[in-house]
């Protein structure tokens, strides 16, 4: 027993440490925690205008017109955002959009403490906080890999962002539920505009190594051209983009109409959406953790399809629930399907984008992850407005699951065509030299992609 002990703890200690290993890093643990605490921020007020919203309308109509509003400038200005981010200084953008988001948060929390605030105020507002998003997004995606100096520990970065995220996800809709019940909304929008302070100076004080930014002597459009060439010529990469608009257009909407949901089917209160995003955010936080301790990005296509094959069955069941702890366990799996197939994709977008025009390519994924979101609110408004909200979850279920038919149904073929990009990198090599068998795996590499 003794003699065996110290193997064992010396496995979970690397365990730890491979889950971790992006933190190793100075500037990325500096944009790790920066970015955490303005993320719970963010949910809080992500949460608080929707409540607000609902409050003051009672029209699920006009939450999906908020939802299009802040969402719309991201599909518009998507790839002129990449080209931007490819062009300019990545840092830079970043503090820029950062102290314009704060700007935003702070105009938001005075209008609604002093009982100001309008619905043409809110919906203005998000449409200004979209339009930097556009631009913030694209960069934020690309600045990462800059931050990393191994390109093997990138996925890594990529996973321990995706937890960081959710954990702000269960974090601030909980924190946002309690708070809307004791003192209202305009309190959550006022933690948010402060926690803007903490990603802006974590930015400040990072020693950046400056990007060699090629001089681009092609204009802005033939820029737009050659990365919409690039991102649709190449089947994997296509494949990944339409799979995203498509989760984006028709798994997305729950969120959007989770406080129709708490208040109109589980009679419930603020308290009751914070734990609804809570849950669905735990489910998200441990998906996330698991792609954190995968050391390759190999098998990542196979996930993809099991993920959104569990989001779309979270959604319909969740669909069909009138109690709060049903909804809860349901809501919890869609969660986790949602961030686990996202963040699948952007880990092999990440990996297979030529660096020249990562920006662009992660513009794309934000135009279809971030663009189709607004066509997904109005969308689900309107048709919950007719034939009510878990019909129009139900719907939302049964198009996710027809979405990944033509994915999964390509994949051998797209295998096929990452496999010489893998082996550049150096990611199959290194797996058919012993990874494999001690992990007891007899399949060829290429069908592990």
């Amino acid at each position: 027993m003794s003699s065996t002990q110290p193997n064992v703890t010396t496995k979970q200690q690397v365990s730890l440490a491979d889950m971790f290993r992006a933190l190793q890093y100075r500037n990325y643990r500096l944009f790790f925690s920066g970015q955490g605490v303005s993320l719970i921020g963010t949910w809080m007020q992500q949460i608080a205008i929707s409540w607000l919203v609902y409050r003051l309308t009672n029209s699920v109509f006009l939450l999906g017109i908020l939802g299009f509003a802040s969402q719309i400038p991201s599909f518009l200005l998507g790839s002129f955002a990449g080209v931007v981010s490819d062009r300019f200084n990545r840092h830079r953008i970043l503090i820029f959009t950062q102290i314009l988001s704060m700007l935003q948060a702070s105009v938001l929390t005075y209008l609604v403490l002093t009982d100001t605030i309008t619905i043409h105020w809110l919906i203005a507002l998000s449409a200004f906080l979209g339009f930097v998003n556009a631009f913030d997004v694209s960069a934020r995606q690309a600045f990462v890999v800059e931050l990393i100096e191994k390109r093997e520990d990138v996925s890594n970065a990529i996973a321990l962002n995706s937890s960081m995220f959710n954990m702000a996800r269960l974090v601030g809709p909980s924190v946002a539920g309690l708070l809307i019940a004791a003192v209202g909304e305009g309190m959550c929008f006022l933690i948010n505009a402060v926690s803007y302070l903490a990603v802006i100076i974590s930015l400040l004080v990072m020693r950046v190594k400056p990007r060699e930014i090629p001089k681009q002597e092609a204009r802005i459009w033939q820029s737009l051209k050659e990365g919409a060439s690039y991102v649709f010529g190449f089947p994997p990469i296509r494949a990944i983009i339409l799979l995203i608009a498509s989760i984006s257009l028709f798994g997305m909407p729950f969120s959007v109409l989770m406080p129709v949901f708490a208040r109109d089917i589980l009679h419930g209160g603020a308290n009751t959406l914070g734990y609804l995003m809570g849950a669905s955010g735990i489910g998200a936080l441990l998906g996330a953790l698991y792609l954190a301790q995968r050391t390759s990005v190999l098998g990542l296509g196979k996930i993809i399809v099991g993920a959104t094959i569990m989001l779309g069955s979270g959604l319909i069941c969740f669909s069909f629930t009138q109690t709060l702890w049903l909804a809860l366990f349901f809501i919890f799996f869609t969660g986790l399907g949602m961030i686990v197939q996202m963040a699948s994709n952007n880990t092999i977008l990440q990996t297979i984008a030529d660096d020249d025009k990562r920006g662009r390519v992660m513009s794309f994924y934000s135009m279809a992850f971030l663009g189709m979101a607004p066509f997904s609110s109005l969308l689900a408004g309107a048709v919950a407005d007719r034939i009510g909200v878990a019909y129009t979850l139900l719907g939302c279920g049964i198009c996710c699951l027809l979405s990944i038919i033509p994915f999964a149904l390509q994949l051998p073929a797209l295998r096929q065509m990452v496999r010489p990009i893998y082996q550049r990198l150096g990611i199959i090599p290194q797996v058919a030299t012993g990874l494999q068998s001690a992990s007891g795996l007899n399949h060829p590499p290429e069908k592990q992609a």
